[in-house]
């Protein structure tokens, strides 16, 4: 049973930064990919950021161009864990954000990340005033 648990959220001002972290417990394949993503009141769900681990040292990622520049995800020390550096932030960044994994690579489709991931968390708020 793969649990994804998620931490980091909060509240910060604008220009602030927060780090979310994502940890798999229970997950046993050998590549993973570890998404964010986030929805805010009234608007869709928003591919932010993915990591894809693979085997051989394969290492991909991915941002939405609303957080290029700003935001890094990076592969965590322990196995199955990602971070999510949020910098420089944005009001427009308040949400609830989710974190997702699979065994996978991700995709993207017109510049938009796919949410087909078999595991989710339970999100983190983030609030940026």
């Amino acid at each position: 049973h793969v649990q994804l648990v998620e931490s980091g959220g909060g509240s910060v001002e604008a220009g602030g930064f927060l780090r979310l972290s994502c940890a798999a417990s229970g997950y046993t394949y050998t590549a993973i990919s570890m998404a964010w993503f986030r929805q805010a009141p009234g608007k869709e769900r928003e591919g932010v950021a993915c990591v894809y681990i693979g085997v051989e040292s394969t290492y991909n990622t991915f941002y939405a161009d609303s957080v290029q520049g700003r935001f890094t995800i990076s592969q965590g020390d322990a196995k199955n864990t990602a971070h999510l550096q949020m910098d420089s932030l944005k009001p427009e960044d308040t949400a609830m954000y989710y974190c997702a994994a699979g065994p996978d690579p991700y995709t993207v489709i017109a510049g938009n990340l796919r949410a087909d991931f078999p595991y989710w968390g339970q999100g983190t708020q983030v609030t940026v005033s």
